[in-house]
């Protein structure tokens, strides 16, 4: 799919920002990932990732770009017994993933629409 795009975006100025709408578009319909504590779901089968085919799995970067990665650090860095433990019940850690994966899906809303409005004003532009 991937090469199929690549020969149909053309070489002149918009050639860059269609690949990138098209790009976008075409990954709308994967699942997001959410985030959620362990401790809180029963179903371990939850815990998977389906791509990767691992029945356990986390997923962080770096804790200066998201909140929820410095409590998956925090989280991780304490079950490992390299820093002391967190005093929060799971409850309260399932409000914060439940929070940010509200703020999450709005960020993504936000970009669809952003892309759908750069689409609309390329379509008018070319017609």
């Amino acid at each position: 799919l991937q090469k199929s795009l690549n020969e149909t975006f053309g070489a002149d100025k918009y050639s860059e920002a269609r690949k990138e709408v098209l790009t976008n578009m075409f990954s709308r319909p994967m699942q997001m990932a959410l985030y959620f504590c362990t401790g809180v779901l029963k179903n371990e089968t939850l815990f998977r990732h389906y791509a990767l085919n691992v029945p356990f799995y986390t997923h962080f970067t770096s804790p200066i770009r998201r909140y929820a990665d410095l409590i998956v650090h925090r989280l991780l860095s304490a079950s490992l017994g390299a820093s002391s433990p967190i005093k929060m019940k799971k409850e309260a850690i399932q409000r914060q993933a439940d929070h940010c994966n509200d703020r999450k899906m709005a960020s993504k809303r936000v970009q669809e629409l952003s892309a759908d409005l750069f689409f609309a004003v390329f379509v008018r532009v070319r017609a």
